[in-house]
């Protein structure tokens, strides 16, 4: 009867402390939900007009983080505070209202019927004029069909140098515009090349595509009214990384990052439903940042000391993880990285999407700890890959084993509707708590080692074929130059190296990540070509089959 009242007398104790653990931790998420609810709700307000790097609102978010860091005791590591500045250079850029094409009083739309070439004037120009017509002071008009189907076959040809020498011709004949279109089915590679930096032509000069000569001058006898405005500015922005570090005294360091920039009002091209209003970003990314932001004030008390900690909240991102290479090119803090975890877009976790969680294959230790360490409140989807659109790919690249946390893709994604009222801060709780597990279960296990996986080919367009490569989005020169190589894909087998510039596949050229992946619309599986490329400023050729 003594054991039994012992036994009754343990059962309820140990009953009590359970009880009190739960409620414990049912406090803690409800602190931690309130404060990520603050963070996100601030950062996705329409004062910061959608974070986009390197603007005003970019700043703003800037000055939050920064705050926040400070608040929870994180040590100052950018170059100046917390924070890490950094150039964006895109080259020159053409955006309305400075920009347009009038025809009939009709407006045309902008790299879909028409766009400007980087050699042009920045000028306007007005006139009657029909397109069989060359009458001095007026616009002209040139069709470069005859030219492309001469030179089809010749592969030291460079249209692009021809147009320059037409345009000035015209110029100096007496023409106040060019109109440039092509009649030709042989494609043409003329291209806006943003990183052109030849010396402007006298008069503005644009290219009618397909498109517009079909929809605006179907009859080439007629008289047109046209109106037109080139105005190309130079895009030279400066954006921040923000960085603060737990530091106690370990061997290695846990790097934890997201980025905090978005689109602004869609300037640059990928907002899923254009431009002109403001894209707040709630889970891409305000959702990680907020939860970077958390994790910071978390693991100040944390009993898991074996690692230090380095958060970075990265912009440039939304550009081509810009803000993640350049802090790898350019380190703030000398630190022994034991592996990075990323978190993009964690905030609309939903059972039947699940919460995936990239990188498992970057490290065999991921196998080891994720059979010990699971969320009975999550359901969780793995993929192997160190690879993807996110900060992680970079310092996999930079042979650092990543996790990637991702609660997926939603028809708000690159959408001016991505606001915080359609955030789950409950599962984003969650998500925090076993992150907190993940790195607990690591504590004891020394530097993890790291592992190559097998690749995707970083890109959110549907391609009907790809060579397997790791676009560099930080390349600001012509073409497009390759990151990495992934294993057992065409690049490999073609003999394609990390460091390669790709200049043109068959008869399409390319001057950057966008033009390259209309050259790729051309292609199917099967079909063969011939891949021109510049390896160590030496042209090169390859035969490619997809």
């Amino acid at each position: 009867m003594k054991k039994l009242c012992l036994l009754l007398i343990f059962f309820t104790a140990l009953n009590s402390v359970f009880a009190q653990s739960k409620k414990a931790k049912a406090k803690a998420d409800k602190i931690i939900a309130a404060n990520i609810q603050t963070h996100i709700q601030y950062l996705a307000s329409d004062k910061l007009e959608g974070r986009r790097a390197g603007t005003p609102g970019e700043a703003l978010a800037m000055e939050y983080i920064s705050s926040m860091f400070a608040k929870y005791k994180l040590t100052e590591k950018g170059d100046s505070g917390y924070v890490q500045s950094f150039r964006i250079n895109e080259g020159k850029e053409f955006n309305p209202p400075d920009n347009y094409l009038l025809v009939n009083g009709a407006k045309l739309e902008a790299g879909t019927d028409y766009y400007p070439l980087s050699f042009s004037a920045n000028d306007s120009a007005k006139a009657s004029v029909s397109p069989l017509l060359r009458e001095e002071h007026q616009v002209w008009f040139w069709n470069v069909a005859d030219l492309v189907d001469d030179n089809k076959k010749n592969p030291h040809f460079d249209i692009m140098n021809a147009v320059k020498d037409e345009a000035r011709r015209d110029a100096a004949k007496g023409a106040k515009a060019l109109i440039i279109y092509n009649s030709s089915s042989a494609a043409d590679n003329i291209l806006f090349d943003k990183t052109d930096s030849a010396d402007a032509v006298a008069i503005p000069v644009v290219y009618l595509t397909e498109n517009g000569v079909q929809k605006y001058f179907a009859d080439q006898t007629d008289i047109y009214d046209i109106a037109m405005n080139v105005h190309l500015a130079v895009d030279n922005r400066i954006a921040h990384n923000v960085i603060g570090y737990l530091d106690f005294n370990a061997p290695t360091t846990i790097v934890i990052g997201a980025h905090y920039d978005h689109l602004g009002y869609g300037e640059d091209g990928n907002s899923l439903d254009g431009q002109g209003q403001i894209h707040n970003g709630a889970d891409d990314n305000a959702s990680g940042t907020a939860a970077l932001i958390e994790l910071g004030r978390l693991l100040y008390n944390t009993k898991d000391r074996s690692n230090n900690y380095l958060l970075i909240a990265f912009s440039g991102e939304e550009l081509g993880l810009l803000g993640s290479k350049y802090w790898l090119q350019h380190p703030t803090v000398n630190v022994n990285m034991n592996y990075m975890i990323n978190m993009d877009m964690v905030g609309r976790y939903d059972s039947s999407r699940k919460l995936s969680i990239g990188g498992y294959g970057t490290s065999p230790t991921w196998g080891e700890v994720f059979q010990t360490t699971t969320d009975k409140n999550l359901v969780v989807k793995f993929d192997s890959s160190g690879s993807g659109p996110s900060d992680h790919s970079s310092f996999y690249h930079d042979n650092v084993p990543v996790l990637f946390f991702f609660t997926n893709s939603h028809p708000d994604y690159h959408k001016a509707t991505d606001d915080a009222d359609k955030i789950n801060y409950k599962g984003e709780t969650e998500i925090i708590d076993y992150i907190l597990k993940i790195i607990d279960s690591t504590n004891n296990k020394g530097k993890l080692s790291y592992l190559e996986t097998k690749d995707q080919e970083m890109t959110s367009t549907k391609l009907p074929v790809t060579l397997g490569i790791m676009p560099d989005y930080a390349f600001s020169g012509t073409g497009l130059r390759v990151d990495a190589v992934s294993k057992g894909k065409t690049a490999e087998k073609t003999g394609l190296k990390a460091g390669d510039i790709l200049l043109q596949l068959g008869d399409y050229k390319f001057t950057d990540i966008y033009s390259y992946m209309s050259a790729l619309q051309h292609f199917k599986k099967g079909d063969r070509t011939t891949l021109q490329i510049t390896r160590n400023d030496k042209p090169m050729s390859f035969d490619v089959q997809f």
